[in-house]
């Protein structure tokens, strides 16, 4: 078997941790070029070492001693800061897996770009923020995007190789997150305790709170139309708790297939590492029967207001969707930090949209331009909160 070389940004956050399995259950099919980490220097040593990597990356540029001490003696080449991560990103790979968290990870997961090369992208804000140009660039380069969210990577299964122009709609799931049965009153009161407790999935706490509200499945929206280029009006979202069912394409004759799998990220992770080729799991197997039933219900848009703002700003286009994602940042860190409550998440984005319409009109051109927006909206946002509850 030929070994596939990878690098994986974010070696250190829940997509990096479950890619490590992924390449431990399977030694003998993949060498690792570099890995890159945001602030855990000892994390990310001990990451390089149990892949053998080549470099490791630090982002914090003050963790370098560190790292550099963590990796004496391996023969691991280390740097730190922006440029380091650069660098491990345009490292020689076949596959680079871009699981940074959030707009933090699309300069590197930009830069991932190479001809002939597979990237797979689990950091969404990539194509939130810079879709157009990210995917232009993409094909202009020669680089293959894989899907790598649960949901995307489970429509593009459900597709099938199917035409795109034999597709009625696209359908995501959501679990519902934990406010799911919540009445509207308690909800807006939540603690970032109870908004991070996600029902199904471990990931990060911002990722928890995003799913609490409802928006990472409009980030996700977003995320679909820039991959399968379908518009807004094509692409729906279903709350389905048991989040077995991860994306469904309707068929314009009336057929539907489905992309089914437990709340497991390997499997997607499994899919992307080996370019669609199966590799055997270890896992325990679905099993239906044993589940019993699955169960689906609309989104309340009224309880769960950011997927609105989220489904409005696909509809819209422009730069709206990267200046949603930027507000929303800025919210969520808020909120975690004790200064808005959990209301107030969807309150300051939907200001922040507003205020853009007279800002910005036209997606943006290029991955910088996309974060020239990022920091004029979060600029925005932060001098908002003191009127956000």
């Amino acid at each position: 078997m030929s070994l596939s070389r990878l690098s994986i940004l974010g070696a250190t956050g829940s997509i990096g941790r479950s890619t490590l399995d992924v390449i431990l259950a399977h030694r003998d099919a993949f060498e690792v070029e570099a890995v890159a980490g945001g602030r855990d220097a000892r994390a990310l040593a001990a990451t390089a070492k149990r892949l053998g990597a080549r470099f490791a990356a630090l982002a914090d540029e003050g963790g370098h001693a560190l790292l550099r001490d963590e990796l004496a003696g391996t023969g691991i080449a280390s740097g730190a800061g922006a440029t380091a991560v650069i660098e491990a990103a345009q490292r020689d790979a076949d596959l680079v897996v871009a699981a940074i968290s959030g707009t933090a990870g699309l300069p590197s997961a930009h830069a991932a770009l190479a001809p002939g090369r597979r990237v797979a992208l689990a950091n969404k804000e990539s194509l939130v923020c810079a879709g157009e140009a990210f995917m232009r660039d993409a094909k202009r380069i020669g680089a293959a995007i894989l899907p790598m969210d649960s949901e995307h990577n489970a429509l593009a299964q459900a597709l099938g190789g199917g035409a795109i122009d034999d597709v009625a709609t696209m359908t995501i799931t959501a679990s519902g997150g934990p406010f799911r049965t919540w009445p509207a009153e308690r909800i807006a009161t939540a603690t970032p305790d109870e908004a991070s407790a996600h029902p199904t999935w471990s990931m990060g706490r911002k990722i928890n709170i995003d799913s609490a509200t409802l928006m990472n499945k409009g980030l996700e929206l977003i995320e679909a139309h820039h991959l399968f280029g379908l518009d807004a009006d094509r692409l729906e979202v279903v709350v389905h708790p048991q989040s077995i069912v991860h994306g469904l394409v309707h068929w314009r004759d009336g057929a539907v297939t489905a992309g089914l799998a437990q709340p497991d990220m390997r499997v997607p992770i499994a899919h992307c590492l080996k370019n669609g080729a199966r590799l055997p799991s270890t896992r325990p197997r679905l099993d239906l029967a044993a589940i019993g039933s699955l169960t689906f219900e609309a989104p309340d848009l009224e309880r769960f207001p950011c997927l609105r703002l989220a489904m409005t700003a696909l509809a819209r286009g422009g730069a709206l969707p990267a200046v949603l994602n930027a507000a929303n940042e800025v919210a969520v860190e808020a909120f975690l930090a004790g200064k808005i409550g959990f209301g107030g998440i969807a309150a300051l984005v939907e200001r922040v949209c507003a205020r853009s319409e007279t800002r910005w009109h036209r997606a943006p051109d290029t991955v910088e331009e996309a974060l020239t927006i990022d920091a004029d909206s979060r600029q925005v946002a932060v001098s908002f909160l003191s009127a956000i509850h």
